[in-house]
């Protein structure tokens, strides 16, 4: 598909996007993490499956893997009024990664510290320090 100034756009239309992204949710479920762990009194070796967390950032790996794109703020951010269309898909991945991050999180899958700061939920208080004055006296 061209565009003004003869680029061509990665992802050809925000249907082909969404596609992508149904593509990526397989593909995290069926590839989760397989870790080491030992269990017993002997202390035997297991892998065991842990759930791939569905990140906005590892959608963006998975579309540089594919060999597709490697950013998508292009496409998020429509700097150049090339992506109008594309806007709201990417609006809507990132809603559904964050929300399935906290959801996560708040199930105890994830840890809830890492989850926050993905989904730029953090709590933030400030900390005001009041420092007297000093009176230094001279004998």
């Amino acid at each position: 598909m061209g565009t003004k100034a003869g680029h061509t756009k990665y992802i050809e239309t925000p249907e082909r996007l969404w596609e992508l992204f149904h593509l990526f949710m397989q593909w995290v479920k069926d590839n989760p993490y397989l870790v080491q762990d030992y269990v017993g009194k002997d202390g035997i070796r297991v892998d065991r499956e842990k759930q791939r967390p569905l990140t906005f950032i590892g959608f963006e790996k998975y579309l540089a893997l594919e060999g597709i794109v490697s950013d998508l703020s292009s496409y998020e951010k429509n700097l150049d009024n090339r992506y109008e269309l594309y806007v709201p898909i990417v609006s809507r991945i990132r809603k559904i990664c964050n929300g399935e991050i906290i959801e996560g999180a708040s199930a105890g899958v994830y840890n809830a510290m890492i989850a926050s700061r993905v989904a730029s939920l953090i709590d933030r208080s400030e900390q005001t320090v009041k420092e007297e004055p000093r009176i230094f006296k001279i004998d």
